[in-house]
């Protein structure tokens, strides 16, 4: 039994995975252990957790690999410098000292830092390191169910590279094409972030949730910014970013460009120019999404395209790639970000490096993203009874019929079952859900339970084999990766004077037959489930089809504004209790809120900062 451990560490998003003969056994982002949202630290909490999950011990791990290269790294920083100077001095003089003390002698370090897991682990000479973008790459080819693809990967910058394709036949996986920083289409976006008053590595998609409130009125604007080639590829002029030597990502000739400054979260509300702001980047960057899959297509004349790097994280501009026809096939890396570079660079060592063959299925080869912590029903009871809680242990028919009950009666439910999803979203795993159907349901759940912006939209999980009666799409969308419209004859269209209406006035319409899911352009964020990677929540959504005839239910993540996800049932019952949630449904443990001590409540709305 040959074993490989992949982490990711040190810049965002910190994670860990375990692949046995080739198998992705467990894998878990270290931020669901130390309640820091995308905690960028050494990861030793998911690796804890991964070797304990797979039973073994770090001495007996056969390999040990990080997910990019540190001296390429350092390379692109010293020369960025050089290039920029003297004007990146004062970030140079803060970045150097890190570099020089931890990150340029990566090696030794993570040997000090194994060293802590197991006092029998004795040597370095099983650590490796992959290329940041060949981690991505891998991670999105060798789980997916295609036995050729072209790769796609975008995302901030890895050492060099920011934008690359790669070629996947078999079990090899070869770079063919890069485009390297400071021209970024993840560093692009990340500005818009940073410019509309959002956190930059965090705050991404709230700036695809703004965009359909907004009109695309700055797109030639942006276009000032960036030179786009009828291929996708581009360039971007530094004079109007800070982000290769600064500390900011823009400047004050990208401030004079737009006629505003960024935009303060703290005092400063969102207005309609935002909104713009943020329809155009998006339109952008879908323009830039579609050239580029469109001449890889043309040029490698290859069937199926995989998808990865924190780029592939834009359901919207994927759903445009898929509407356009471009491959016949896409499948999108769940964890498309830093923490699958873990993953990926497992893959990359067990497939490309020691040329073991793939086992490829039909679905994929993620599990359904159920690859985190799972507890067993006595666990649960147990933790549950050290925290007080008061609950009843039902059988699985009354949980299902019970949950589908109070999603009926417009209740906020949090859904804790089976094990943790791996990458950002939750899929039915760790979930707070809702009836669609519901008028208020939106509103409520952002305000009252998530505290957030009152225009983030919601996600639909619907049976895989209701998709096509819904959305206008016929491809499965298991991670929730995919953006679809709701089909013409479910939406509810708007009067004359309701089309009169601006931005954020749009949000109280009723669009469709499921309003709590309906972005206010007629879009959604789909995820279809099926039986085989959820049973549970396969059965539950039946059962509230069975009783409403919609075959859909309200899906967001289990957690508050600026909290990572829930990861273990007190993590659950604490967000429970500190929000207006109804009901917790945790294994077959059923609580309801009304029967919880007083004592047990908790002041959640300000516990974690705000991303």
């Amino acid at each position: 039994m040959s074993s490989i451990l992949g982490i990711s560490a040190f810049y965002h998003d910190s994670a860990a995975c375990i692949l046995k003969n080739g198998e992705i056994v467990a894998a878990a982002q270290e931020e669901r252990f130390t309640r820091k949202k995308h905690d960028p630290s050494y990861p030793k909490n998911a690796i804890n957790f991964v070797l304990e999950y797979a039973n073994l011990k770090l001495s007996e791990v056969d390999q040990i690999v990080f997910f990019e290269k540190p001296f390429l790294k350092f390379e692109r920083l010293l020369e960025t410098y050089v290039a920029f100077a003297p004007r990146g001095f004062v970030s140079f003089a803060k970045a150097m000292p890190i570099w020089i003390k931890d990150k340029l002698f990566q090696k030794n370090m993570l040997f000090n830092k194994l060293k802590e897991h197991d006092e029998n682990y004795k040597s370095d000479e099983n650590i490796f390191f992959s290329d940041h973008h060949l981690s991505h790459a891998a991670s999105a080819f060798f789980p997916s169910p295609f036995s050729e693809a072209v790769v796609l990967t975008a995302d901030g910058v890895g050492e060099w590279a920011t934008t690359t394709v790669a070629i996947g036949k078999g079990n090899n996986l070869e770079i063919k094409k890069e485009i390297h920083f400071p021209h970024s289409l993840g560093l692009l976006y990340s500005a818009f972030t940073y410019y509309t008053g959002f956190k930059v590595n965090s705050g991404e998609y709230k700036l695809m949730g703004l965009a359909p409130y907004g009109n695309p009125i700055y797109e030639d604007k942006i276009k000032k910014l960036i030179d786009i080639k009828d291929d996708g590829t581009f360039r971007l002029d530094q004079k109007y970013f800070n982000y290769a030597t600064g500390l900011t990502m823009t400047n004050n000739k990208f401030n004079n460009l737009f006629g505003q400054k960024p935009r303060d979260s703290r005092n400063q509300k969102i207005t309609q120019f935002h909104m713009d702001i943020a329809a155009s980047i998006q339109k952008v960057t879908e323009e830039i999404m579609v050239k580029l899959t469109k001449s890889i297509r043309n040029e490698y004349n290859i069937k199926n395209l995989c998808l990865a790097g924190g780029v592939a994280l834009n359901c919207v501009a994927n759903g445009k790639i898929l509407r356009e026809k471009i491959f016949d096939d896409i499948w999108i890396q769940p964890a498309a970000g830093d923490a699958g570079g873990s993953l990926g660079a497992a893959l990359a060592l067990w497939h490309v490096e020691q040329g073991n063959k793939r086992d490829i299925k039909s679905e994929d080869n993620m599990k359904g993203s159920y690859l985190g912590s799972e507890y067993s029903q006595d666990q649960i009871e147990k933790e549950l009874k050290s925290v007080g809680a008061n609950f009843e242990t039902l059988n699985y028919e009354d949980l299902i019929d019970q949950t589908s009950e109070n999603l009926l009666k417009e209740k906020a439910i949090g859904w804790f079952q089976g094990r943790m999803e791996f990458g950002p979203r939750a899929l039915g795993g760790r979930s707070i859900l809702g009836d669609p159907r519901s008028e208020k349901m939106q509103k409520n759940l952002n305000l009252k339970v998530k505290y957030r912006e009152s225009f983030r939209p919601f996600a639909p999980s619907i049976l895989s084999e209701d998709l096509s009666n819904w959305f206008d799409i016929n491809v499965e969308s298991p991670y929730m990766l995919l953006v679809g419209l709701i089909n013409i004859g479910k939406r509810i269209e708007m009067t004359k004077e309701q089309k009169k209406l601006f931005g954020i006035e749009k949000l109280n319409l009723k669009r469709s037959e499921v309003p709590a899911i309906t972005h206010v352009d007629y879009s959604a964020r789909i995820q279809t489930v099926n039986k085989n990677t959820n049973k549970r929540y396969y059965d539950l959504i039946s059962k509230f089809k069975e009783k409403t005839g919609c075959p859909i239910i309200l899906n967001t993540s289990f957690n508050v504004r600026g909290e990572p996800i829930v990861n273990t049932p007190t993590d659950a019952f604490n967000c429970f209790m500190g929000t207006e949630l109804d009901i917790l449904v945790i294994g077959n443990c059923y609580l309801e809120k009304s029967k919880q001590r007083q004592s047990s409540k908790k002041n959640y709305k300000n516990k974690f900062n705000l991303d």
